[in-house]
Order: C-alpha cells, then structure tokens, then sequence
C-alpha cells in the first residue's frame, strides 16, 4: 500500500492538537542544514524532517511575573515540558509504526553550560517549519501567542511536506528590551547579551522554590497579536 504523507501527518497533527498543541509544523532540516552545518553534533542519526509542536503557557501565571520568575511560574513552565515530552514520545511511537525512524527531542533538557544548549534548538526549527520569527529576546515568537509558548521537536525521515521558513519581525514593538531584567535584549536579536541573561538566570536559581535558570520576563511581555506573515517567506 503507497505511503499517504498528507494523510499521516493531518494524523500526527491531530494527535498533538489533542495533547493541547497551539502550534504545530514541518521543518526541512536538509533546508536548514545548509545554514546551519552544525545543527546535528549533538545528536545522532541523518533526519530530515522536524516535527515541531507548541503549548502555551497559562495567562494568569505569566501576569503574575513582574522582575523575576515565580514559583508558580516555575511549575507551569516545568508541567508544559512534561506536557510537550509525552506528546513528543507519542508522535515519535506513532511515526515508527509507521516504519520510519523517528527521535523525540527533550523539550527542556541542558547539556552544556555558559552559554546554555540542548540537544537542538526548537525555537530554530520552529522558525524553519513557518510557527513563528526570531524576535528581539531570541525566542521564537507565534503570530497569536508571541512568546508565551514552549516547544518541543520531534526528528523523523519520513517524508512529510515542510512549512516555510518564516521572516517576520518585531517591527517597532519593544516591549522586552524596556522589562529585561539583564538588559540583554538588544534592538537587534543578533546583539543579544547571552552572558548577561545566563548571569540573571543563575541569579535567580537563588530565589527562595526556583533552582533553575528561568526567568519569564520577557516571556510575559511579548503577546503576540502580530499580523501573520504571508508574503514575506521563502
């Protein structure tokens, strides 16, 4: 019987919408390999598809945040990540049943330190497969949901139709060069202070029920509500 990859992935779609995915989409990691050489040194194995899915972080938490993460926001953000690893984990047991490889990628595990990094960046793939841009604070920002959402990626061989890489920006919004706690945030993104925001997170693993390098100011500042980009994509 001939592989329908229109059909398998409205299937995986449906599977991650179920598991309280806001966003979902293809990246062509072959495409993005050409920019990025390295993307796969942490990993093993050739893919050349990401599945890349989002949740969003609860409201009511993020207004809560005013100079530095919170212990309520310390527990959604860890709840989402186990959230977005199980739906990962259920994608990837799906795809090889299907008798394709398939990897399921931490949504939030550290493997190096100063600078941090995990495996791969998902908010990198989450460009490539047309979620959202690269905005301002370095986080991948959702045309709805700004930078309120957390993802995880799920790498595969099989042949799925990829998104479109997108290029939109913050235009005049900056919001979250004004409430960066570090003053990381740059007018452009490829200024960004990595040090000094890694400096504020260690910070903040002090406070009193936090113990990890989270902050969430930036996070609560950028809502979203951005004009989708339809012309502007390759």
């Amino acid at each position: 019987m001939k592989f329908d990859s229109s059909a398998f992935l409205k299937e995986l779609e449906q599977i991650a919408r179920n598991m309280g995915a806001k966003a979902f989409g293809i990246a062509d990691l072959n495409k993005l390999k050409t920019k990025t050489p390295d993307l796969f040194k942490m990993l093993p194995g050739y893919y050349s598809r990401a599945i890349v899915s989002g949740i969003r972080l609860q409201k009511a938490v993020l207004k809560d945040i005013q100079n530095g993460p919170t212990p309520l926001y310390f527990h959604n953000y860890r709840q989402v990540n186990y959230q977005l690893d199980a739906l990962a984990l259920m994608l990837a047991d799906r795809i090889q049943d299907a008798g394709f490889n398939a990897l399921a990628v931490p949504a939030s595990q550290i493997i190096k330190k100063n600078p941090m990094s995990g495996h791969i960046s998902h908010k990198l793939l989450g460009w490539s497969a047309g979620i959202g841009f690269i905005g301002r604070s370095t986080l991948l920002v959702h045309p709805e949901y700004g930078a309120q959402m957390r993802y995880v990626s799920v790498l595969t061989d099989m042949p799925l139709k990829a998104g479109l890489q997108h290029n939109g920006d913050c235009g005049s919004c900056k919001a979250c060069i004004f409430a960066c706690p570090a003053k990381a945030i740059k007018d452009k993104k490829e200024d960004f202070n990595l040090q000094a925001c890694y400096e504020k997170l260690t910070e903040f693993t002090k406070l009193p029920f936090i113990g990890q390098h989270i902050c969430g100011v930036c996070v609560k500042t950028c809502v979203g509500k951005i004009k989708p980009d339809t012309q502007n994509r390759k």
